[in-house]
């Protein structure tokens, strides 16, 4: 029954050992992203949007996150369809010019696999505006598939600071005795990077005096009324908190 824990621990290891000061670079960037007062923006198609999800408007987490949600690439509007979507080169340009993102700001794009057309144009486009890239992917899973990109590109190449999560070829980090691999990795291992980071900066951040935008939970007596003051603060530069 440990099976699958165990590896996920063992993957975690990796990040911890061999990714800790890139970690630690992420968690200056997003301590001053909200130090100046800016959005922290986060991308992901498929499987990657719940990663955005998990960080935004969450109990305990930054207010400052604005999630870049496309209809057309999530999979509660058809599996099969995000994913087609996804490999589209240029696709990216129908959402992104309504995104406010500029000079300064911080925007992460998750794709463990890295080599899809929509999250790299994401990239780029994030990029030639100016903003700081950071992109959470599987290095060994993108270098072992051709690019779906017109450019040749992967998500290592075009942005500002890469995150290796680790994550097997395909994502399933157990084997069948058939050699079908099984139980996918990224969610979990990248929940657990990203909140890592997110964490470090809280802390950067309380080392220096500067309040943090923290989420109370809407569960607890109290909660709601606190949380009103964060989505007033930021509803004019996050469209989903209106």
């Amino acid at each position: 029954m440990k099976e699958y824990w165990d590896r996920i621990k063992e993957l975690t290891e990796q990040v911890f050992s061999k990714e800790t000061e890139i970690l630690k670079l992420a968690s200056g960037k997003v301590a001053e992203a909200v130090e100046e007062q800016r959005v922290i923006y986060v991308f992901g198609s498929g499987h990657s949007a719940i990663l955005c999800e998990e960080l935004f408007y969450r109990a305990g987490g930054m207010a400052a996150v604005s999630p870049i949600f496309v209809p057309d690439l999530l999979l509660a509007n058809g599996a099969v369809r995000s994913s087609r979507v996804e490999r589209l080169n240029g696709y990216a340009k129908t959402f992104m010019e309504s995104e406010s993102i500029g000079p300064g700001d911080l925007v992460f794009v998750i794709s463990t696999s890295g080599r899809n057309g929509v999250p790299l144009d994401v990239a780029a486009i994030a990029k030639e505006r100016g903003a700081y890239v950071i992109g959470l992917t599987s290095k060994s899973f993108s270098q072992s598939q051709p690019s779906r990109h017109s450019s040749g590109l992967r998500l290592t190449d075009i942005v500002s600071l890469s995150i290796d999560n680790f994550c097997p070829v395909g994502d399933g980090c157990l084997t069948m005795k058939s050699g079908t691999a099984f139980e996918p990795a990224s969610t979990i291992i990248g929940g657990v990077i990203l909140h890592t980071i997110f964490a470090g900066a809280v802390r950067i951040l309380e080392e220096k005096g500067v309040e943090c935008p923290i989420f109370a939970s809407g569960n607890i007596e109290g909660g709601a009324a606190a949380n009103l003051r964060l989505l007033e603060q930021y509803k004019n530069r996050i469209p989903l908190y209106r």
